[in-house]
């Protein structure tokens, strides 16, 4: 139900984004977020935005990343520039959203994107 895209191999300073789509029965979405695992280390928080548009980032990717959102193609985006070679990991999208008017909330997990930091 969530498509992620755009991961890549680039080099340090450069730049990538990411787009993560929601598709299926979708009657309303509520935060969007993107997550990333290191090779050997647990999933982390990078970057979350409400749906009304509020952000919040890890201290780690706050000044390079910016997350934003397409409420009508219920799309998540996440820019990141000034890239390092810690920055490399697989990236996963994340939305809480009721496939129903009347269901409950559940939170999807995308398939992962790879991104490649080179030095």
């Amino acid at each position: 139900q969530l498509q992620a895209s755009g991961g890549g191999l680039v080099q340090a300073g450069g730049s990538l984004r990411l787009s993560c789509a929601a598709s299926g029965r979708i009657f309303s979405i509520r935060d969007m977020g993107w997550y990333r695992q290191a090779p050997g280390k647990q999933r982390d928080l990078a970057a979350t935005i409400t749906s009304g548009g509020s952000t919040s980032y890890a201290d780690s990717v706050k000044g390079r990343f910016t997350i934003s959102r397409d409420n009508a193609k219920n799309t998540v985006y996440l820019e990141m520039n000034s890239l390092k070679p810690e920055d490399t990991a697989v990236y996963y999208c994340n939305a809480g959203l009721r496939p129903y008017a009347t269901g409950p909330w559940g939170y999807y997990w995308g398939q992962g994107t790879q991104v490649t930091v080179s030095s």
